[in-house]
């Protein structure tokens, strides 16, 4: 494990443990130890150490008992000259310091210094029920907790839409530079609440804690999970890293802070304590990386993303499904339209067939040189030709995942003909290079053009397939020039599929159907 990430982890947790301390003996002091703290309307008491510790806090006493713990879990601070943190005591200050975030941000409701203004502070248990349903059955495919501010509001709106667009649950702590994301997404007049995704929490780095607090309450709801002793605790984790699909956004780098750490201890030992749940770590600035698998599916930190591909690398390394609601195109979609026909007299364009080349092929790619989303044209479009002419096409899809295999892109290949037709008053047959493709007058007038191909395959592709796919770009050629190398290599593809087929036998494979 990175050594800057777990010195400065267990470095913050001791600062939080401590902080806490002070606050909490200043308070018992002042009201005594038998003084009730609690959050709003909830029957978890102060949920993170009531699913972590299995202790039900109802005064400052039990407060005082819950810190002891997290002090107990303090690995000792690290020193220049003998280092010996490991992941282990990088994730026992983790922990450490949510209890004692947990803590300062209970004390914020009995001193009245709760969160006000944009900031919504602690969840309470109605909306937990309405709300976190939606991560555990699939309708909100995961959150995100940023924390941190962007560069400028403009970039801060920019991640915000890309996320709710993806359905994904914005929560929002901490400040880079005296800013918070919050903030900046207030100053543009952006709505904030359960409504609209958009959920800031407070300004303080311990803020983030509400995060993860919704989180172990969405086990104990919906999971049925009990708290208690160290295996129950474990399993609440588990349960979170299985069924809720949340990833933490680091974003801004920190004045003041030395060398190559970039941000405040504070945010490594809260980032800490996220990795336990299973939930990784990625920053658009230059913090160290955990890039072994372990505690969390793939990836543990990941930093250096360029802000415009942060949504699709966070979901990609927690593996969210993401499900397509509606597919972007300007006519009507579904199976109703499969077998539709597009006569020549009803017909703006068509490819393939006897009047000229067209051909598909999905081929899968590494991580890196796939772009989700991405649709490319390369020649004319279907509103600079004229009515009922014949254009060549090629449509090259490439898709990238963790779990997919070379075997599976003849399969989802196949499938392009279907996803397709379903558009109404779109006419597709056959596949490889032997595709015929007719869009019709009426669909032409409502707006739909080559893009459109590439937005259903995208849509549908990953609204069928998340489990082995994770990114998809579309090219789509009716360049003659640009066409003939991509043909070629893709009919050597086909014979070299049909060969392997060909060659194949009962031995080569676990199981055999009849």
């Amino acid at each position: 494990m990175s050594k800057i990430i777990a010195s400065a982890a267990i470095r913050g947790a001791h600062k939080y443990v401590k902080e806490a301390e002070e606050k909490l003996n200043k308070l018992i002091e002042e009201k005594g130890p038998d003084e009730k703290v609690a959050f709003p309307n909830t029957a978890y008491y102060l949920p993170l150490i009531y699913a972590l510790l299995g202790m039900e806090v109802k005064t400052l006493q039990d407060l005082a008992r819950a810190l002891k713990e997290a002090r107990r879990l303090l690995p000792p601070e690290p020193t220049k000259k003998l280092w010996l943190p490991y992941l282990g005591n990088a994730l026992d200050a983790g922990i450490a310091t949510l209890i004692a975030e947990e803590a300062i941000e209970a004390l914020k409701y009995l001193t009245g210094d709760k969160p006000k203004g944009i900031w919504l502070g602690f969840t309470d248990d109605a909306i937990l029920r309405t709300q976190g349903i939606k991560l555990v059955d699939g309708r909100m495919p995961g959150f995100a907790a940023c924390v941190g501010a962007l560069p400028t509001n403009e970039e801060a709106v920019q991640l915000a839409r890309a996320l709710q667009e993806k359905n994904i649950l914005v929560f929002m702590a901490s400040s880079s530079n005296g800013k918070s994301m919050a903030e900046q997404l207030a100053e543009e007049g952006i709505e904030m609440n359960w409504d609209t995704f958009l959920v800031p929490y407070g300004k303080d780095t311990s803020a983030a804690v509400y995060a993860l607090n919704f989180a172990v309450r969405a086990a104990m709801t919906f999971g049925g999970l009990k708290p208690g002793n160290l295996a129950q605790a474990r399993e609440i984790l588990l349960y979170n890293k299985a069924r809720v699909y949340a990833f933490v956004l680091a974003l801004g780098a920190d004045p003041g802070v030395d060398g190559d750490q970039v941000i405040t201890d504070e945010k490594y030992a809260t980032a800490a304590g996220a990795i336990n749940f299973g939930f990784p770590v990625l920053s658009d600035v230059d913090i160290p990386q955990i890039l072994p698998t372990g505690i969390c599916t793939y990836e543990h930190v990941v930093s250096n993303i360029p802000r415009e591909t942060i949504v699709s690398k966070s979901i990609e390394i927690r593996g969210l499904e993401i499900k397509v609601t509606e597919i972007p195109i300007p006519v009507p979609y579904g199976a109703g339209f499969e077998g539709e026909r597009v006569r020549k007299e009803q017909m703006q364009v068509e490819f393939g067939g006897k009047r000229s080349t067209a051909f598909e092929l999905l081929r899968g790619k590494p991580m890196g040189e796939v772009e989700d989303g991405k649709i490319e044209i390369i020649g004319l479009d279907v509103d600079k030709v004229e009515v009922g002419a014949a254009m060549p096409l090629g449509i090259l899809v490439e898709v990238a995942g963790r779990e997919f295999q070379e075997d599976f892109e003849s399969v989802l290949e196949r499938r392009i003909h279907e996803f397709i037709s379903c558009a109404n008053g779109i006419f597709h047959m056959g596949q490889r290079a032997i595709a015929w493709l007719r869009i019709s007058k009426e669909a032409f007038q409502k707006g739909f053009r080559l893009r459109h191909f590439g937005e259903i395959l995208v849509a549908k592709i990953h609204d069928e397939y998340s489990k082995i796919v994770d990114k998809v770009q579309v090219r789509i050629i009716t360049d003659e020039a640009q066409l003939a190398e991509p043909l070629e290599e893709a009919r050597a593809i086909y014979r070299e599929r049909d060969e392997r087929i060909g060659k194949m036998t009962d031995e080569d494979v676990d199981t055999v159907y009849s």
